[in-house]
């Protein structure tokens, strides 16, 4: 937990990944692209005082995790969101096992969600209900633009994504995470669209879709989007590191979501190991719209920050919330927002739909 000037902050970090990007796991040269872009990414968007260097970031292991996360990291609870990527790494990228066994050991701070490509068809949902039983999903992390043979990504709203939807709804994986943001070398930037997200998002009332990345650098397609389609939610993952090297473009950021969703459906994360959760809180905190930004967006509020920090994530998840902190708040649909969101607000608490 984070306090600062007599508050106190539950802390879920949304999207976290335990990874293994090490040469001898790269299947391809398409494996080392992968990984030197999230480490431009993390190099570009980080202070100085947080770059790691290179050979730690292809593969940091639970215990550094564990380290960086509760331990200097303030945070609560964390929820895994991995990509497998079997066409760029010999044993995925997100390591399941490794992911998995230590969230069976730490289930009080661990969430481990699961990913699913309805491109395997009928095999692959026979392996969804299986791992939904095994790993006991309450969510999943989809990866649009991943590569499967020939295919170089597919959409929400293709027959057998619904068949997987569908499956979901009946096992209880009602939180359905979307990677849609920005392009990942080598994948291909039309993947990612969000366009698919409105359809699915109608067709599946019952499900939360939480759009990784907030749509970035679609936040306006987004938004639209996710203003008709309250079971739309945002994640900030990307979005975050922007308070360090460009404040006003976050200033732009969170006041566009906060116009459009409110504050009910916007969940922090700090995609690590791309950005350590540290640094990230304390900022966020202490951040503020600018003066001469706020005839346009209104100031951040500290019951805003505190369910946008943790919150949110907490009620999609059930993941129990100290009282003191849960009371400080206000009740879940009061919105101060000046525009659209408001009247979505009513019909999207977090974890419902």
């Amino acid at each position: 937990m984070y306090s600062k000037d007599g508050e106190n902050y539950f802390i879920v970090d949304a999207h976290i990944a335990l990874w293994d990007a090490r040469p001898e796991n790269q299947l391809n040269i398409h494996g080392k692209q992968f990984i030197d872009c999230f480490y431009d990414y993390h190099r570009n968007l980080s202070p100085e005082s947080e770059l790691w260097p290179y050979e730690e970031y292809l593969y940091y292991g639970a215990e550094r995790l564990m380290k960086d996360l509760f331990v200097d990291g303030y945070v609560d609870h964390a929820i895994f969101q991995p990509a497998l990527l079997s066409a760029f790494y010999r044993n995925g990228f997100g390591q399941t096992e490794e992911a998995f066994a230590l969230a069976r050991r730490h289930p009080d701070k661990l969430t481990y969600n699961h990913c699913w490509d309805p491109r395997y068809e009928q095999k692959g949902l026979d392996q969804l209900r299986r791992d939904a039983e095994r790993f006991g999903l309450k969510g999943v992390k989809l990866y649009t633009a991943e590569w499967q043979g020939d295919s170089r990504g597919y959409k929400l709203d293709d027959p057998w994504t619904y068949r997987y939807l569908e499956a979901c709804r009946e096992l209880g994986i009602r939180n359905i995470h979307i990677h849609k943001g920005p392009t990942i070398r080598p994948l291909d930037r039309d993947a990612f669209d969000v366009a698919d997200v409105d359809k699915a998002a109608s067709d599946f009332t019952d499900l939360n879709f939480v759009v990784e990345h907030c749509g970035l650098p679609r936040l306006e397609d987004f938004c639209w989007i996710a203003t008709q389609e309250p079971n739309v939610h945002a994640g900030l993952a990307v979005a975050m590191p922007f308070i360090h090297t460009r404040p006003r473009y976050f200033a732009q950021i969170i006041g566009e979501l906060l116009y459009w969703l409110d504050e009910n459906r916007i969940q922090f994360s700090s995609d690590y190991a791309l950005w350590t959760p540290k640094w990230l809180i304390e900022r966020f905190v202490d951040f503020q719209i600018p003066e001469d930004m706020q005839d346009e967006y209104a100031p951040l509020t500290v019951e805003q920050k505190k369910k946008i920090l943790g919150l949110n994530a907490a009620a999609m998840y059930d993941i129990p919330v100290p009282v003191a902190t849960a009371a400080a708040t206000t009740a879940a649909g009061t919105s101060s927002a000046s525009g659209p969101a408001g009247a979505a607000s009513v019909a999207a608490q977090p974890g419902e739909a």
